[in-house]
């Protein structure tokens, strides 16, 4: 008999969903990421700052302001496709990050439990190529790395990928793209996109919108169905907070100070619309409605079904 990876066990009876018009969106659960991660993610995001907003407890902090943060992705059906929506950590990796390394989830039965078997993706959307957001683009099998969606075709910014072919990778990112892009490419599988100022739409009802900063060629996907629509923000914004203090900024964005105007753009754009906002590592409830809030926003939840 198999034995399970550790957390398969765990695998919910039902999958968090939300609707967005007649499409149902997905949170496909990989692993909490550790209390640390907010301190080092967002440095500015003090224990003092979080405090203050007495809107992000108990869900989003802890009482003693500490962040909480975790991994997931989105499936989804639109325009006759079957969508994935960033890949996590993957199984099995060496990675530097402790809190990454050689994972053993039962993501791939949370995404099978939601109806979407790899085989029957379509389209694996990745939002940039960080670690935390490709790790499932592949699965180990006989000792190689091969694409875990095989009929899939896997999109990404053109921007994005020829920042990373002309960037001077350390080990730990060169081991990365070796086991979690590389193989895709090989493949024939990875599609890159170029995607316009106001938005590229890859299906009816799914648009990739440029979100640059973090990354060169990061974005947002937006889903519209039914005069409703819903954002999956990638790493635009990482949590709440920026909500509240749209001028944090992560420790690895690229350019700061662009993903700060991005970031910016994007919450300006969103608030007092009814978007439904999901945020790729808000903790649950995960997603939202944005509204004024003083000079800057915050965040209103809307549970999963």
């Amino acid at each position: 008999m198999r034995t399970p990876p550790a957390d398969e066990a765990d695998v919910p009876a039902s999958i968090p969903s939300w609707t967005v018009g007649d499409i149902t969106v997905h949170r496909i659960d990989e692993v909490l990421l550790p209390p640390a991660t907010g301190a080092w993610l967002l440095p500015d995001a003090t224990t003092d700052v979080v405090s203050q907003q007495d809107w992000l407890r108990p869900d989003f902090a802890d009482h003693e302001g500490v962040l909480h943060l975790d991994s997931h992705g989105f499936a989804f059906e639109t325009g006759g496709l079957r969508v994935v929506v960033d890949t996590g950590i993957g199984n099995g990796k060496t990675r530097a990050n402790p809190a990454w390394h050689d994972l053993r989830t039962g993501y791939l039965d949370r995404l099978a439990a939601a109806g979407f078997p790899p085989d029957s993706v379509d389209l694996v959307v990745l939002t940039h190529l960080h670690t935390d957001h490709v790790g499932w683009n592949t699965h180990e099998v006989n000792g190689e790395w091969v694409p875990t969606f095989p009929n899939a075709r896997y999109v990404t910014s053109r921007t994005e990928r020829e920042f990373w072919a002309a960037y001077d990778m350390d080990e730990p990112r060169r081991n990365m793209f070796a086991d979690s892009v590389i193989p895709v490419e090989r493949a024939g599988l990875l599609d890159l996109v170029d995607v316009r100022p106001e938005g590229t739409e890859l299906a009816p009802g799914l648009s990739l919108l440029p979100t640059p900063g973090h990354t060169p060629g990061h974005m947002a996907v937006q889903l519209t169905s039914q005069e409703e629509t819903a954002l999956i923000t990638g790493d635009c914004i990482h949590h709440p907070i920026q909500l509240a203090h749209p001028a944090i900024a992560s420790c690895v964005d690229i350019d700061p100070e662009q993903s700060r105007r991005s970031r910016h753009n994007l919450l300006t754009s969103l608030a007092g619309t009814g978007t439904l906002v999901l945020g790729t590592h808000f903790p649950p409830p995960t997603a939202g409605r944005v509204v004024t809030d003083g000079e800057a926003y915050r965040l209103l939840p809307v549970a999963a079904a």
